[in-house]
């Protein structure tokens, strides 16, 4: 009997410590989204300095993960871009700004514009990686710390 208070106990920690990680989610893709993000950038505005390809081409020359993934698929196929939970509406604002402006105008004024956004991009990504460490890990604890409170309520 002592080896099911055992198990019972070793699930609910788990359990909790999962439920630690799934709140943690919202931080972790907004830490990937601001890094892709801050990538493209600096992918775009070397190309625009350099090879100047069409931006379609340039959009499927890379490879891109999650809801930045998404985003770049939808506004290849030129539909409204998504709302991302992870944002609040002025980033969400700035975003669709950044986009609409994604080969709009010629090479020089994209240049300026894609250069002046460099700081705020780069920014709002070392904040977002401080926020996913600090909050992933905080989550995990208090994760741990319900299901251990549960055990000890349990046994």
């Amino acid at each position: 009997m002592l080896w099911l208070k055992f198990l019972l106990a070793a699930c609910a920690i788990a359990f909790c410590i999962g439920l630690g990680y799934l709140a943690a989610n919202k931080y972790r893709c907004r830490r990937s989204f601001y890094s892709q993000l801050y990538d493209f950038n600096e992918r775009y505005l070397s190309e625009l300095g350099y090879a100047r390809k069409p931006l379609p081409q340039f959009l499927k020359e890379y490879v891109y993960a999650g809801e930045f993934g998404r985003t770049i698929e939808t506004f290849s196929a030129r539909e409204e871009l998504p709302r991302h939970p992870f944002l609040s509406d002025a980033e969400q604002k700035e975003y669709a700004d950044y986009f609409a402006m994604l080969g709009k105008g010629d090479a020089q004024s994209q240049s300026t514009f894609f250069t002046a956004k460099r700081a705020a991009l780069q920014q709002r990504k070392e904040e977002s990686e401080k926020e996913a460490k600090a909050r992933g890990a905080l989550y995990l604890k208090l994760g741990l710390l319900a299901g251990l409170a549960f055990v000890i309520l349990i046994i």
